[in-house]
């Protein structure tokens, strides 16, 4: 478990990739509402990403965290390490 910004995360995906103090540098309040955050190192930079549950009120079809796949093959450079974050519930 890591805490960010005082909201603990579990690693669901990728834990060989997650770098803690490199994803708290980049993590701001933006991330605390979504239910996942993702993570993808493109061209050497890593970049994050909210998505929601399927079943959250605030869902859309781009932030759905079901097409996450087809979110890495068509926004992720190809080979990119990446890691998935699910925020624990309190």
């Amino acid at each position: 478990m890591y805490t960010l910004l005082e909201t603990d995360y579990k690693i669901i995906k990728g834990k060989e990739n997650f770098d803690y103090n490199v994803t708290r540098d980049l993590f701001t309040e933006y991330f605390l509402e979504f239910d996942y955050v993702f993570g993808d190192y493109s061209y050497g930079k890593l970049r994050l990403k909210g998505f929601y549950d399927s079943d959250n009120k605030k869902v859309r079809k781009i932030n759905d965290i079901k097409i996450l796949d087809k979110y890495i093959v068509e926004y992720c450079a190809p080979g990119s390490k990446t890691f998935l974050l699910k925020k624990c519930k309190n």
